[in-house]
């Protein structure tokens, strides 16, 4: 399909339609039809630099995804399984949310494009690439820009701990690319290669309770943790007034169903929009309407509000929304 750009720019879209390693079997958007068809040749450079743009929002998705509606579940699943997020002193993940829950969201994408890639015969190349690729970019771009942008301290025997496993995947990865070929033990043993990591994980997390001792007690279900202050007095337990009539609403409010409705689908908070300077705006414009989209389509339950982000009239609305997602 590359040679496209051999033939004469009037003959370019009759060469993408009739030539069959020019078909896109998957995807909504057929990007080549685009850029040859769709545009003039004399327009291919704005064709590509929207592509470029509509990438870019691609990635605002994503991130918009991760952030406020995958991040604040994953938080309520460990949580209701009573998985800690913290272990000791330090800002560490719990290690079954760690190593199963975040890393399975986290390479999800991978997961599937690479059984895709390797679906198609033209493909197949690129499924490894694809995914060393990714693992370059998390551990360059990503770890950078975050301390760039939120400077951390890592602990430095997890770390150590994790960059020795990942060695040994891409040490692994190096032999197979040596010899040409993979195996049924070879793949086996990446398998249990990530088996066994999982099983480190949480066994040196063991030892480190086991070693603290004394430490704090984890938080109990649906709650947050949150520093005590020791000249605040501690609440004298559950008042005898709260358990009022049988029929009292648990989740008492005075505002209408409607209204409680556009609140929780208005995704701009106006207070802050204004004290945020112009670029801010603009980038949280560009976010709006993917916002709403995914406010109408994915419920959130988040353990570190009152009322766990429960909105009926959302919520039920969800009922109808979010099967009709998943069927498209």
């Amino acid at each position: 399909c590359w040679e496209v750009r051999k033939h004469n720019s009037s003959e370019w879209c009759r060469f993408i339609r009739s030539n069959p390693d020019c078909r896109m079997d998957g995807g909504f958007l057929d990007y080549l039809n685009g850029v040859f068809c769709v545009f003039p040749p004399r327009l291919l450079p704005l064709a590509v630099t929207l592509y470029a743009l509509w990438l870019l929002y691609l990635f605002i998705i994503l991130g918009v995804t991760a952030e406020k509606f995958f991040c604040p579940n994953l938080s309520a699943i460990s949580t209701n399984l009573k998985l800690s997020h913290n272990v000791a002193v330090f800002s560490l993940t719990s290690p079954l949310h760690g190593v199963t829950f975040l890393a399975f969201g986290n390479g999800a994408p991978d997961v599937f494009s690479a059984v895709v890639a390797f679906s198609d015969p033209r493909t197949a190349g690129l499924a490894i690439g694809a995914i060393f690729g990714a693992g370059v970019f998390v551990t360059t771009v990503v770890a950078g820009g975050i301390a760039l942008v939120k400077p951390f301290t890592a602990a430095s025997r997890p770390f150590l701990r994790d960059v020795i496993f990942y060695m040994l995947a891409v040490f692994l990865t190096f032999m197979v690319l040596y010899f040409g070929r993979i195996r049924l033990g070879e793949a086996l043993g990446y398998l249990g290669l990530y088996v066994f990591y999982v099983f480190t994980v949480v066994l040196c997390t063991w030892i480190h309770r086991r070693q603290r001792g004394n430490g704090p007690a984890p938080p109990g279900p649906w709650e947050p943790e949150v520093p005590t202050d020791p000249e605040e007095p501690e609440s004298s337990g559950t008042n005898s007034s709260d358990y009022g009539e049988e029929y009292r609403p648990l989740l008492p409010s005075q505002e209408t169903s409607l209204r409680i409705l556009t609140t929780a689908l208005s995704p701009l908070d106006y207070r802050k929009w204004r004290r945020k300077p112009w670029y801010w705006r603009l980038f949280k414009a560009f976010r709006v309407p993917v916002e709403i989209v995914l406010l109408l389509t994915v419920p959130i339950v988040d353990p570190d509000k009152d009322d766990l982000n429960w909105k009926r009239p959302l919520n039920c609305l969800h009922v109808v929304t979010s099967p009709l997602l998943c069927v498209l």
